[in-house]
């Protein structure tokens, strides 16, 4: 018993990178992963750090610091987003690179995995302080980025006009447009139809499958914290589809009401007070109230390590879909494991996201572009397949879905890097 108790308390302390690398170890050990190439994928290839000045309206200068962290990139070009937040580290940036090197694996498109950063406030920062910040940003990462070499996207505090602003300053440093280099644009400068409710959709699909898979009924209840763009999105569709948002929350607080929330008047709500609390169709709840909540679906869509050994034994849903990135600690997934709970990971869960990226970056190269319908039924049929593919090993191997995950994920990336060579 002294032993389990330790190992918890030792995993509880881990920081986000430190916990990327022990999901490797732990997966590395059940696949058989060669013990060279295991070591290899536990670094990144590539970090690169930078100074980012920027005058602020005030007329001062003020010096910011920014990563662009490339992990594995024998499947191909880097791919994952840019953050703005002020709790941003290299460590967080690091983890997250490796997270996107499986996701891309796991649904089997042609990228390796890469991620960035910026330690800022955005909300605190005027909208061209922000321009001002992420084009030095993108001069200053533009040796590491490129449609052939690493692709940017949307993330935290991050939108489709900061990728604008990254397309046209990479853009001007070769004299001509550039649309490949980013994803997530706003349509009108090479963005794709669909890709503002990719991530959403896709985790809609995984749970779709996931539903039928436990026998679940219709119309079942989804509590989801985290109300931005995956968030919200989240709760529309689910919506439309028949099931009943019951809770939601954001930085702020949230609501709740068993018999489920008007989703478009919250909608509405947000978009005018910038948050759910104060919305009149429900109680208000807390945060931690919202992941607690008796629901049969659990959409974590905020920041990491929000579901740890201490509520996951009060957690009522029966899938968990992460839509954010590292929501549950090692040790708590294997409480919802051994209560029967599903966990669709993050790998899996909001892959739909780099998903339709991928079909964004292959339509700027085609310079044809799909219809909203054809960008969907291609998302639904990789996510559904990628699901398959997760649950077929996780019963083969006897482990959870995120070890089934993690393992057709490694193994992809393992087999990439070891028939390229890791050696020049």
């Amino acid at each position: 018993m002294s032993t389990t108790v330790d190992r918890s308390a030792a995993q509880s302390t881990l920081n986000v990178w430190q916990m990327a690398q022990r999901q490797l170890d732990n997966i590395a050990q059940i696949i058989g992963l060669d013990a060279s190439i295991h070591q290899y994928l536990r670094e990144p290839k590539r970090i690169l750090t930078v100074s980012v000045p920027v005058r602020m309206d005030s007329g001062e200068h003020r010096v910011f610091e920014g990563y662009r962290v490339q992990h594995n990139m024998s499947r191909g070009p880097g791919k994952g987003g840019i953050r703005y937040h002020p709790d941003v580290t290299l460590d967080e940036v690091k983890a997250l690179a490796m997270w996107m090197s499986w996701k891309c694996a796991l649904v089997n498109i042609p990228f390796g995995g890469a991620k960035g950063g910026v330690i800022c406030d955005p909300k605190s920062m005027s909208l061209q302080e922000l321009e001002n910040l992420t084009r030095r940003f993108t001069s200053e990462i533009s040796i590491v980025i490129g449609p052939e070499k690493d692709i940017p996207a949307p993330d935290v505090y991050t939108t489709p006009q900061i990728m604008a602003w990254i397309m046209d300053t990479f853009s001007m440093q070769h004299g001509y447009s550039i649309p490949g280099v980013v994803t997530g644009k706003p349509i009108a400068v090479g963005g794709s139809l669909g890709r503002d409710k990719a991530t959403a959709r896709g985790c809609l699909y995984v749970v779709d499958e996931a539903m039928k898979e436990l026998g679940l009924a219709p119309g079942a209840r989804v509590a989801i914290q985290g109300f931005g763009n995956a968030g919200l999105h989240a709760a529309e569709l689910f919506a439309e589809t028949g099931y009943k948002i019951v809770a939601v929350s954001d930085s702020r607080g949230g609501v709740a009401n068993t018999n489920g929330l008007d989703v478009r008047k919250l909608v509405a709500w947000k978009g005018e007070q910038g948050t759910v609390v104060g919305f009149g169709g429900g109680e208000k709840i807390s945060n931690k109230d919202v992941l607690e909540y008796e629901c049969e679906v659990l959409v974590p869509a905020a920041l990491e390590k929000v579901i740890t050994q201490e509520n996951a034994p009060r957690i009522k849903a029966k899938i968990v879909a992460e839509a954010a990135n590292g929501p549950t600690l090692p040790e708590a997934d294997d409480i919802l494991h051994d209560r029967n709970i599903m966990v669709l990971p993050d790998i899996l869960a909001n892959a739909g996201g780099v998903t339709v990226s991928y079909f964004e970056w292959v339509q700027n190269l085609q310079e044809l572009f799909w219809e909203e319908q054809a960008v969907n039924e291609r998302l639904r049929r990789i996510m559904e397949r990628s699901f398959r593919d997760t649950l077929d090993h996780a019963r083969r191997l006897k482990v959870n879905m995120r070890r089934g995950a993690y393992a057709v994920a490694v193994g992809r990336v393992a087999q990439a890097t070891q028939l390229r060579g890791v050696y020049p």
